[in-house]
């Protein structure tokens, strides 16, 4: 099948069957994940459904998190012919790793930051001045 034989959408209709803004399109065609857009005599972009499925496609990966640098990695990999699915799960592999530091980093703060309100309790109770500054001066860690 041809372009000339394909429905062909404006920006405005491919960024609405997509789910994404006309912004988030015109950015990811300028990084390279979209091929550059037929074009009317007028200027106008057109785009096709296998396009309107990258879009969805990228959209998607970025709700779970993957950069569009990574995602143009898996899309040029599919272009190439290969199946990206174990780039995929190494990808995602290194997110949840991320999310699990982060995750132990948040423990950790929450625990210094309970321990501090304590010893601002503490202090206030036994008549202390200047609770706010005690707490930061006496965090764990110091």
């Amino acid at each position: 099948m041809t372009i000339a034989d394909q429905h062909l959408y404006t920006v405005s209709q491919a960024a609405q069957q997509a789910g994404v803004t006309r912004k988030a399109i015109r950015t990811w065609e300028d990084k390279g994940l979209l091929p550059p857009a037929e074009r009317t005599e007028a200027g106008y972009r057109l785009f096709t459904a296998d396009d309107i499925a990258v879009l969805r496609f990228i959209r998607q990966a970025k709700t779970l998190g993957l950069t569009l640098s990574e995602v143009g990695d898996i899309l040029a990999l599919q272009r190439e012919g290969a199946q990206p699915c174990g780039r995929v799960t190494q990808l995602l592999d290194a997110h949840i790793d991320q999310i699990d530091r982060t995750l132990a980093e948040l423990q950790q703060l929450r625990k210094a930051l309970v321990g501090a309100r304590r010893s601002a309790d503490q202090a206030r109770r036994a008549g202390g001045d200047a609770v706010v500054c005690q707490i930061i001066e006496t965090s764990p860690g110091q």
